[in-house]
């Protein structure tokens, strides 16, 4: 991070982060009990999300062009090499990094030096993701806790306690986002998605979702995906663009209120699948401007949308698909704040996307309000998991 753009995020966090200063009694009941100067009691508040937005927003205006187009960049280099790691991250400063099996170590300890190692900024950290379902996909192998195949059959207060865990190892590892919520719904035991839904019907799903939310409060960044929903689209979107007939009043029904209730429980990211709706679009939905204004307008999601492995839109082998880069592009346009690409990676994929972003705007292809947009949302986020986010207000003290 440039020395003016370290100044500020030191100049709009101390500008929105807040300190109430209580009682010892109730500083104690709240937690997150220090003392100030004079060692009266004082209580650290975290900031709220309109401070947050804002915050990011002051931030993202001092950023350059191309510093807002690595914001929205989430990467991927299949190594635990720190020093590796640390050089690919500093290259362009990226939004974030997406860990896969190839970046998990042996154990716990070992995993937090690798997000040391990708967290180059502390003040402004980068969004470390992890697809931590559980179970069928699982990347934590000390994750013991009970998955879908098992809680698609018991109650939301046992997802929320399996969740909690799960959520739990992710934050103890050093990372701050988890791709972990499964969002899909379906009965059909053949469909490639059953064994990692979390409800085989509308209404079990919506709860467990909401619980698992819930439950991930705090500890990671939950992600809900893969929006608008797999179990409606029969295929494997890691090799082709599953599609559907399905009109959009019985999506509405079936499909959509797991979505609903993650969103409504707070979830701060939705994964855009590679899934095609035909009655709403003929384009998947993670570069359909239509799906990301019904995610927006009619679901109410207000934070990080998020593309599924761009990769995956290459491995469908449609000529259309064909260029990574273009993909990104396209997906910024249609709504999505964060393009991530895992499949094809390599050490200068993240580059060459941060490049053709730059050069999207130049040319028009992608309108800069868009693009900043899209870097605000991800910027407070960043902040919101920042250790920074928590600080004492210079003006406050201690009451007796």
């Amino acid at each position: 991070m440039s020395h003016l753009l370290r100044t500020a995020v030191a100049t709009v966090l101390s500008a929105a982060l807040v300190v109430g200063v209580t009682s010892a009694a109730t500083a104690s009941a709240r937690g997150n009990l220090s003392s100030g100067p004079d060692g009266a009691p004082v209580t650290v508040v975290a900031a709220g999300e309109r401070d947050l937005q804002d915050a990011a927003a002051a931030l993202v205006e001092t950023m350059t062009l191309r510093e807002r187009a690595a914001s929205v960049v989430m990467g991927h280099l299949p190594t635990t090499d720190t020093e590796a790691l640390r050089e690919y991250m500093q290259t362009d400063a990226i939004g974030g990094f997406i860990l896969m099996g190839a970046n998990v170590p042996a154990d716990e300890a070992a995993l937090r030096e690798v997000a040391a190692a990708l967290t180059v900024d502390e003040e402004l950290p980068p969004l470390l993701a992890i697809d931590q379902e559980g179970g069928d996909v699982s990347r934590l192998p000390w994750d013991d806790f009970p998955a879908a195949p098992v809680l698609k059959e018991a109650s939301a207060p046992d997802v929320a306690d399996a969740f909690a865990g799960r959520a739990s190892l992710v934050d103890r590892g050093g990372l701050n986002v988890n791709f972990g919520i499964v969002a899909d719904v379906t009965a059909d035991r053949g469909m490639f998605i059953y064994r990692r839904a979390l409800g085989a019907d509308p209404a079990t799903a919506a709860d467990h979702v909401a619980a698992a939310v819930r439950a991930e409060h705090g500890l990671s960044a939950s992600t809900l995906k893969h929006f608008p929903g797999h179990g409606a689209a029969a295929g494997d979107s890691h090799a082709g663009i599953p599609t559907t007939e399905m009109p959009y009043d019985e999506w509405a029904t079936t499909h959509a209120p797991p979505f609903v209730a993650g969103i409504d429980a707070g979830a701060p990211l939705l994964m855009f699948g590679h899934l095609t709706y035909t009655a709403v679009d003929d384009a998947p939905a993670s570069l359909s401007p239509e799906w990301h204004r019904i995610a927006r307008e009619e679901l109410g999601f207000d934070g990080v949308a998020v593309t599924d492995d761009l990769g995956m839109l290459q491995a469908s082998g449609i000529p259309t698909y064909a260029d990574p880069v273009a993909n990104g592009v396209a997906a910024l346009v249609a709504g999505n704040d964060l393009v991530l690409t895992v499949l094809y990676s390599d050490a200068g994929s993240a580059e060459r996307m941060v490049d053709g972003i730059v050069a999207a705007v130049d040319e028009g292809t992608l309108p800069v309000d868009r693009l900043t947009e899209a870097a605000e949302r991800v910027t407070a986020l960043r902040l919101a998991s920042a250790d920074t986010a928590l600080v004492p207000c210079q003006e406050c003290a201690g009451v007796r």
